[in-house]
């Protein structure tokens, strides 16, 4: 097994995006995201020079560049941010403790930040809406002050926003 120590803490968002913003690191999230099981080191290096490559059969020379940076570079720091587990003896890796907090990066899933802004996005609405249907003197609205309208929708957001700020 690795001799590398793996972080237990969670990853910061700027990390995911370090993680993510290489190719090669991408294309192993996915392949184990597909495979969903563990899978040989020399399998991964094959599928990402044949995506690497413009000709078929996938040059030697392309092949062992990309096992050779799998190897030195993308799967320690993998391993070290806890994404996978990297068996250097069996050359194999499977999902570590924090692979689901990248995938949900890949697979397009919610993150909570999305999920703040959809709330203030609801709010922002409400709030005109409501302002809108009280200068139409609409009558269950006609007597609620436009301003005050106005600046509760925006103490509402800004009290949403210092919440998961602080949380």
């Amino acid at each position: 097994m690795s001799m590398q120590t793996s972080r237990s803490e969670s990853l910061e968002e700027s990390e995911i995006f370090h993680i993510l913003g290489n190719d090669r690191r991408r294309a192993i999230v996915q392949l184990l995201a597909a495979d969903r099981g563990r899978i040989d080191v020399s399998d991964v290096a094959s599928q990402i020079a044949a995506d690497e490559s413009d000709t078929t059969p996938v040059p030697n020379n392309l092949y062992k560049s990309v096992y050779v940076s799998l190897q030195q570079t993308h799967l320690p720091q993998l391993e070290e941010d806890a994404v996978i587990t990297y068996d250097t003896e069996g050359k194999t890796i499977e999902p570590g403790p924090h692979f689901e907090d990248v995938l949900g990066y890949i697979d397009g899933e919610r993150t909570d930040g999305e999920h703040v802004l959809w709330i203030h996005l609801g709010i922002c609405l409400a709030g005109l809406v409501v302002i809108t249907l009280t200068g139409l003197d609409v009558p269950v609205l006609s007597s609620a002050n436009q301003t005050l309208v106005g600046i509760l929708a925006l103490l509402l957001v800004g009290a949403s926003s210092l919440y998961h700020i602080l949380a």
